[in-house]
């Protein structure tokens, strides 16, 4: 399973902190462990369920959505420095995180991606927040999965927590809205 993550996720060698990275790594393989769905299904269901006939994959989302979240903590380290401290790692680490709870939300039938009964009970923040505590992710990279999506609304974001969200909602929103 592990080779099978790391071919999902090149971007898990950005990670410099070792334990992060692994935990991280880990956090997938339990969850695809668990779930009905294969790591090729993830290169062919959509990211979400929300938007009829959606043709962007899971993996091509998630992928946008850590490569949006890097460069623009990269930016923003640039431009504001010290003023602003955030940890590229966990902002890296969250964003491959941040949908893990989507292979617990989903399952297939006749061929189609479905919300499961787990899905309609525990939204995936919930689920990949249980599962990231399992496998020994940090505190403030588990807030980045709790928060990224709506449920974030009711809580104060860290710094690395409102970039993952926003590229998140980046990817998102302009197909939700065409």
């Amino acid at each position: 399973m592990r080779a099978a993550v790391n071919d999902l996720w090149p971007e898990l060698e950005w990670i410099r902190d070792p334990d992060l990275r692994e935990a991280t790594a880990k956090t997938w393989e339990v969850a695809l462990s668990r779930s009905p769905l294969s790591p090729s299904d993830l290169r062919e269901i959509p990211f979400t369920l929300l938007v009829r006939d959606l043709e962007v994959t899971f993996m091509e989302h998630k992928r946008a959505v850590v490569h949006i979240a890097r460069r623009s903590a990269e930016a923003m380290q640039e431009f504001f420095g010290e003023k602003l401290p955030i940890d590229l790692d966990a902002v890296i680490a969250g964003a491959i995180l941040a949908d893990v709870g989507k292979v617990l939300e989903y399952e297939k039938r006749d061929g189609k991606a479905v919300q499961s009964a787990r899905g309609k009970a525990l939204r995936h923040p919930f689920t990949g927040v249980a599962v990231a505590m399992e496998c020994g992710v940090p505190d403030a990279v588990c807030h980045i999965i709790a928060a990224h999506a709506g449920e974030g609304d009711l809580v104060e974001r860290s710094t690395e927590a409102t970039i993952v969200h926003h590229a998140d909602f980046m990817s998102y929103l302009p197909f939700r809205n065409r």
